[in-house]
């Protein structure tokens, strides 16, 4: 699926980012896609769902927005596909509920991982890790931003096909992260 030229265009303008950014793994970089600006901007955010409800599986029952910059999108895309949601913490919650998973119910039921950006795919890998558990099939994820950097490949090795919106080439910036 092609993601339209004037789409592709808003999502650089608004996320692609310029200046000194430092990874968790310690690498600093001088491009950084910040998913943040992306869904801070309503209308933006609205199209890039429209555009994303074409990755849906039809037989999904919730989407998975893993805690932070997939709970937006996930958001969004529950909105502009009718599927419900769900909300990943990174660890359960120590009070109140106790729970990890928010929202819709996932245990049994086939549900797809939205996240921002991919890059190694451990955070998809440990989000699935975690829904397995509690009994749900994840078989999808998606994603903004694959950054290229075999993210896909690993999460195929666990039996989860990677439906990207957009890879870094599209977006024309080899580095943005």
């Amino acid at each position: 699926m092609t993601v339209p030229a004037s789409l592709v265009a808003r999502i650089r303008s608004a996320a692609c980012q310029r200046g000194a950014f430092h990874l968790p793994t310690g690498q600093v970089i001088d491009e950084y896609f910040d998913e943040y600006l992306l869904a801070a901007d309503p209308a933006l955010l609205r199209d890039v769902a429209a555009e994303l409800v074409q990755h849906v599986p039809p037989d999904t029952d919730a989407l998975v927005g893993v805690e932070l910059g997939g709970i937006p999108l996930a958001v969004a895309l529950s909105a502009a596909s009718g599927v419900p949601a769900a909300f990943l913490r990174r660890a359960r919650k120590s009070y109140g509920t106790f729970r990890q998973v928010e929202g819709h119910p996932v245990g049994g039921r086939r549900v797809v991982l939205v996240d921002d950006v991919v890059r190694s795919g451990s955070q998809v890998l440990r989000a699935a890790a975690v829904l397995r558990r509690l009994g749900a099939q994840v078989a999808t994820a998606i994603c903004v931003l694959d950054r290229d950097l075999g993210g896909g490949a690993r999460l195929a090795r666990e039996r989860i096909l990677l439906r990207p919106l957009l890879a870094t080439a599209a977006l024309g910036r080899e580095s943005a992260v």
